[in-house]
């Protein structure tokens, strides 16, 4: 036994071979650990490049389903020589009603050793061999804002706040720039993202001012082709075979030598601007002299007399007027939607789509009113109509014979006339132009905007749906203002801020004060006159889209305001349909009048929901972006505009 314990012999081998055990491991080990490291390496350089091409995908617009299978191709592609069945990826999208948000992506390697599984079976370890290695990324999406204020620039706006010493108007100017520059301060924070924060800005009354600098866009009705266009004007009449008119290709078009170099052009709203002359100034050119005898003798002598210069007056002749830039609402549904237009002209006159779509001038007509006040006829024959401002002919015809006839506007207004009452075409274009959406990251941008809401009036009557829908339009990617993003685009929120102090109106004559000789049954406006209807059909163009509580035949203020609201209810949901946030003031609206009552509910109704807020009176919904506003609380209610605007830009 002693000499067993105290044999040597062997004693290498077996030293080695217990010792082979741990070198096979480390080896093992080494070998791997280098390998894995490798692999797990490009799985993150893989994981990396597939985040941020995915980012770049999602403002696209591209579907969950593509968006999922475009991030799994680009981090397979990107794997370099690992095993793409040896890896798994999760993606999760942010979400597509809301602006920015976080794209998550996660990758597992499932690493197969080579040398490892050996290892384990040589110490009898029954495990599979494959190590899972796990990483993740977030990529934070732009996040980034278009915002349209729509603000009441009707007349009551001149009316003092309740609860402050200012008007209303100012109040408004004040809030809305202090909201501008705080989100501006914040866009300043983020310069790798383009436009981070733009506003548009919609002052509307009775209509809105698209700007004189679009008249000629591919939008506007230059050729007459909406059907509304000529609703005010009987071409027809033009009668005369050297000065007539003639319908071409659904054109009305100047035919007759006495047009001279106008022969053959078009017939519309924009051409009478153009043709409307009168004389702006005449100076007295001397010719000569001659003696005027004042008293004679009795054989025919002159006894007394003077001299007095010969000539003639020498007379400037220019435009009565040019378009200020306002437009009508075009008929329904087009007016309560963001269609393109699509009917324009492909140079035959034809039109190309449907001519509803496009825009038309606004073309106050002259009303009756026969005969201007000059010095020798200084008692025109004034019929009490809202805007007689021209020349319209003889007092045997009709007022609407009178008011329709188109011949009137070539006559050539004498130096000196005045109108009898009433302001002219651009009647009911009260408002300053859009501002289409501006960066107001950029230091000019700002100030333009700020710039256009100081320069805000109140004047006129109040139009809230096309006020709204044009606000709508600023925001949108098509035209007539294409300066927004793509609606599908991810990472972008649009915002419609709508701010009024009254109902919608639409006047009757009577109700101002003044008479119908025409039988119009309105003031005109953006919906044009509610009689004789639109296209011939006798229905007033207002009322066309509303329901059966609607009178088609009832020409009254309240009629009128009760088709307005259920257009601006109707519009509401079209926007919201569209992806739009609405925030929507009353300012100064009593409750306690049934009308304006009406007004604040439709507002309320037609806000979003808040995606951060809670409702107080009942937490387990959502809070109204709507605010009940007074002169002493527009400022601070503005403030939570601007903090819902700013958790836009954070929470996304």
């Amino acid at each position: 036994m002693r000499d067993f314990f105290s044999d040597r012999r062997g004693n290498y081998a077996l030293m080695t071979a217990v010792a082979l055990v741990t070198l096979m491991g480390g080896l093992a080990i080494a070998v791997d650990y280098a390998e894995m490291n490798r692999q797990q390496s490009a799985m993150l350089n893989a994981l990396d490049a597939a985040g941020i091409a995915t980012a770049r995908q999602i403002v696209t617009g591209a579907s969950d389903e593509a968006l999922i299978a475009y991030a799994n191709d680009f981090f397979r592609a990107n794997l370099d020589d690992v095993a793409p069945e040896d890896t798994e990826l999760t993606v999760t999208l942010p979400s597509n009603q809301s602006g920015g948000g976080t794209l998550k992506l996660a990758a597992k390697l499932h690493y197969k050793p080579y040398f490892f599984p050996a290892f384990r079976k040589l110490i009898n370890d029954t495990g599979s061999g494959d190590l899972a290695l796990g990483a993740d990324t977030e990529v934070r999406l732009k996040n980034t804002l278009e915002v349209a204020l729509v603000l009441d620039n009707s007349g009551s706006m001149n009316y003092l706040g309740s609860g402050s010493g200012s008007k209303r108007i100012d109040l408004l100017k004040t809030a809305a720039k202090e909201l501008v520059s705080t989100l501006a301060l914040q866009a300043n924070m983020l310069k790798q993202i383009d436009k981070p924060v733009q506003f548009s800005l919609v002052p509307f009354a009775a209509s809105v001012n698209v700007g004189p600098g679009y008249a000629n866009a591919s939008w506007m009705d230059v050729d007459g082709l909406s059907p509304v266009h000529h609703e005010n004007f009987d071409w027809s009449a033009l009668t005369d075979p050297e000065k007539h008119a003639e319908k071409v290709n659904g054109v009305w078009r100047k035919k007759g030598a006495a047009w001279g170099e106008d022969e053959n052009g078009i017939l519309s709203r924009f051409s009478l601007y153009r043709d409307m002359k009168m004389v702006s100034s005449r100076e007295w050119v001397v010719t000569g002299q001659e003696y005027v005898c004042t008293s004679y003798r009795s054989n025919g002598t002159c006894r007394n007399g003077y001299w007095r210069q010969t000539g003639y007056y020498e007379e400037t002749i220019s435009e009565y007027a040019s378009w200020q830039g306002c437009v009508e609402a075009r008929p329904y549904p087009y007016n309560i939607s963001d269609e393109p237009a699509s009917g324009g002209s492909n140079n035959t006159g034809i039109g190309v789509g449907d001519p509803a779509t496009m825009f038309v001038p606004m073309f106050a007509p002259d009303e009756p009113g026969d005969r201007w006040a000059t010095a020798a006829d200084s008692t025109p024959d004034n019929l009490g109509a809202a805007n007689n401002w021209w020349n319209d002919g003889t007092e045997s015809e009709s007022g609407a014979t009178r008011q329709r006839a188109a011949a009137k506007y070539f006559d050539v207004r004498p130096f000196g006339a005045s109108s009898p009452q009433g302001t002219g075409p651009n009647y009911g274009c009260t408002t300053r132009p859009i501002t289409p959406l501006t960066d107001v990251s950029r230091e000019e941008g700002l100030a333009l905007i700020k710039a256009a809401i100081d320069e805000m009036a109140p004047n006129g009557a109040t139009n809230v749906p096309e006020g709204m829908a044009w606000g709508w339009r600023t925001i949108s990617s098509s035209e007539p203002f294409a300066q927004g993003r793509a609606e599908t685009e991810r990472g972008n929120d649009k915002v419609v801020i709508v701010l009024t102090d009254g109902e919608n109106t639409y006047y009757t004559p009577s109700s101002l004060g003044y008479s119908d000789p025409a039988g119009n049954k309105s003031t005109y406006s953006a919906h044009g006159f509610l009689a004789p209807g639109y296209n011939g059909t006798g229905e007033g163009r207002l009322f066309r889209g509303t329901s059966g509580a609607i009178g088609r035949y009832d020409y009254s203020n309240a009629n009128y305001t009760k088709a307005m609201n259920e257009h601006f209810a109707a519009l509401c949901d079209n926007v919201k349909a569209g992806n739009v946030l609405v925030m929507t003031i009353a300012l100064d609206l009593n409750a306690g009048d049934a009308v304006e009552a009406a007004q604040i509910a439709a507002l309320k109704a037609c806000a979003s929901d808040s995606r951060f807020r809670r409702d107080p009176s009942d937490p387990s919904k959502p809070a109204k972006l709507f605010w009940n506003a007074t002169g002493a609380t527009l400022s601070n209610d503005f403030k939570e505009i601007g903090n819902e605007l700013s958790n836009l830009r954070i929470v996304g």
